[in-house]
C-alpha cells in the first residue's frame, strides 16, 4: 500500500510541474520569440506520467521547427534543459526517447542541423539524476546512462538518402595507396562502426525487465536494435574489404588490421549473444535480426602468421640497406667516370675537327681504278678483264673483288679518251 502511495504522490507532484512549467513557457515565450509552442510541445510529450511518447507530439514539434527559421538551436536547448534538470527517471527516459525519435522522424536537414547543435554545444546529452555505484545497484539508472551514451555517440550518424545509416567522416586520408572507398570502409568507417556496436552491446535489456518503465525501456530498445542491424551490415563490409586487401597492406597499417580484427572478433561473439537474448526480451514488433558471423581467433592468428612469413620472404629477397647504398655509390662513380671520357673525347674531336683556315689545303685525288659490275658493261670494247690488269699492275685483286661482290667484277681505264658507257635499264 505505501508504495502506491508514493506513486500516486509522485504522478500529483510531477502534474502540477508540468502545468506550472507550461504556463510560464506561455507566457515568456509568446512576449519575446514565439517558440512557446516548441518548449509546450516538448513539456507535454515528456511529461511524468506513465504513458509512453505520443506521436502528436513528435509531429508537433517537427512542424514547428519546420516553419520557425532558427527554432533548432531553441529546441536543443530545451531538450538539454529538460534533461539536465530533472530528477525523476521517467521523464529523463522520455526526454531521451524523444531525442532518439526525432533524429529518426525527422528530414535530413532537420538531422544535419540536430547533429550540428550537438557539436555546439546546444544540445547536451547529460543525465544528472542518476548516479551509477560499482555493484550497480540501480539497474534502471545504469540502462539510462548507457542509454544516453549511445545517444551521444549516435549523434555522429546520418541517415542517408537511402535510409540508411552512415558516420559523418571528417576529409583527408593519412595514405591513399589503395582504393579509396575499400581503404575508407576498412580504416575509417569500420572503427566508428565498432564504437557504436560497443555502446549497444552496453545497452543490456536485463536492466529494464522488471522495472515500472518496461513498455518505454522497450521502445527504446527497439530503436536501437534497429540501428543496430543497419550498422552490422557496414560493419560486415568493412570487416571484407580489411580482409581482401590485409596481404596488400603495408606492415605497419597490417598491424592496425590485426587489432581491429581482434576487436571484432570479440564483438561478433556478444553481439551474437545480445541478439539471441533480444529474441526472448524485447517485444517483436518488426525486427528482422541479422545473422551474425562470429569470426574467431585462429583466423586472425592465422591471417597475422600469414603476413609475417610475407615479409620475411619479401626482406631475405631484397638486398640489404648498406649493400643497395654501396651499388649505388658504384654505380655513379661508374658514370660519372663515363662522362668524363665522353666529355674528353668531345674535346678532342672538336679541336681536330676545327683547324684554322690557314691550314687548310685543297687536295684533289683521282682514283685510278673504276669498279664496273659485268652486266653493265657487257658489250664494252675498251673493258679490259682483271687477269689483265693483274698482270700490269701484280696485284691479285680478282679474288678479294669476287669474295666481296659474289661475282666477277671488271676494271675500265679512266684515263682512256675513248671511253663510252652504256647505261643499263637495271639503272
Amino acid at each position: 500500500m505505501g508504495v502506491d502511495i508514493q506513486g500516486k504522490l509522485r504522478l500529483a507532484l510531477g502534474s502540477m510541474k508540468d502545468h506550472a512549467s507550461i504556463g510560464k513557457a506561455m507566457i515568456y515565450h509568446y512576449q519575446h520569440d514565439g517558440f512557446s509552442g516548441i518548449e509546450i510541445a516538448v513539456l507535454r510529450a515528456t511529461g511524468h506520467d506513465n504513458s509512453t511518447i505520443d506521436d502528436k507530439y513528435m509531429h508537433e514539434i517537427l512542424f514547428l521547427v519546420s516553419n520557425s527559421p532558427g527554432s533548432i538551436p531553441f529546441l536543443a536547448e530545451r531538450l538539454s534543459r529538460r534533461l539536465g534538470k530533472t530528477k525523476d527517471h521517467l521523464v529523463a527516459l522520455k526526454t531521451l526517447v524523444l531525442i532518439h525519435r526525432l533524429l529518426r522522424g525527422g528530414n535530413r536537414s532537420f538531422e544535419q542541423e540536430l547533429c550540428r547543435a550537438h557539436v555546439s554545444g546546444h544540445l547536451q546529452i547529460s543525465i544528472r539524476c542518476v548516479t551509477i555505484t560499482k555493484n550497480n545497484s540501480e539497474p534502471f539508472g545504469n540502462f539510462l546512462q548507457k542509454y544516453a551514451a549511445y545517444l551521444e555517440e549516435r549523434m555522429s550518424w546520418l541517415i542517408n538518402q537511402a535510409g540508411k545509416l552512415e558516420p559523418l567522416m571528417s576529409k583527408g586520408l593519412e595514405f591513399r595507396r589503395y582504393d579509396e572507398k575499400s581503404f575508407d570502409l576498412a580504416f575509417r568507417t569500420l572503427p566508428k562502426c565498432q564504437v557504436l556496436i560497443d555502446r549497444v552491446l552496453e545497452c543490456s535489456p536485463h536492466d529494464v525487465l522488471h522495472s515500472d518503465y518496461h513498455g518505454l525501456a522497450q521502445a527504446a530498445m527497439r530503436n536501437t536494435l534497429r540501428e543496430s542491424f543497419q550498422v552490422y551490415m557496414t560493419f560486415s563490409e568493412g570487416l571484407a574489404a580489411l580482409v581482401n586487401m590485409f596481404f596488400d597492406l603495408a606492415e605497419s597499417a597490417r598491424g592496425q588490421g590485426c587489432e581491429i580484427l581482434k576487436k571484432a572478433s570479440l564483438q561478433s561473439q556478444k553481439l551474437y549473444d545480445l541478439y539471441e537474448t533480444c529474441k526472448k526480451v524485447v517485444e517483436n514488433r518488426n525486427l528482422e535480426y541479422p545473422s551474425v558471423q562470429i569470426i574467431s581467433m585462429n583466423h586472425i592468428e592465422a591471417l597475422n602468421q600469414i603476413g609475417c612469413s610475407q615479409n620475411h620472404l619479401t626482406a631475405s629477397k631484397s638486398p640489404p640497406i648498406s649493400g643497395r647504398f654501396k651499388k649505388s655509390a658504384e654505380i655513379e662513380l661508374a658514370v660519372e667516370a663515363k662522362d668524363s671520357i665522353k666529355n674528353e673525347e668531345k674535346i678532342e674531336i672538336n679541336l681536330s675537327s676545327t683547324p684554322s683556315f690557314l691550314s687548310w689545303t685543297l687536295e684533289t685525288k683521282i682514283s685510278k681504278v673504276w669498279v664496273v659490275f659485268e652486266d653493265e658493261v657487257a658489250n664494252e670494247p675498251h673493258v679490259l678483264s682483271a687477269k689483265q690488269k693483274l698482270e700490269v699492275e701484280g696485284v691479285d685483286a680478282v679474288s678479294d673483288l669476287e669474295s666481296e661482290y659474289g661475282r666477277s667484277s671488271v676494271f675500265l681505264n679512266p684515263f682512256s679518251s675513248s671511253i663510252h658507257t652504256s647505261m643499263s635499264s637495271k639503272v
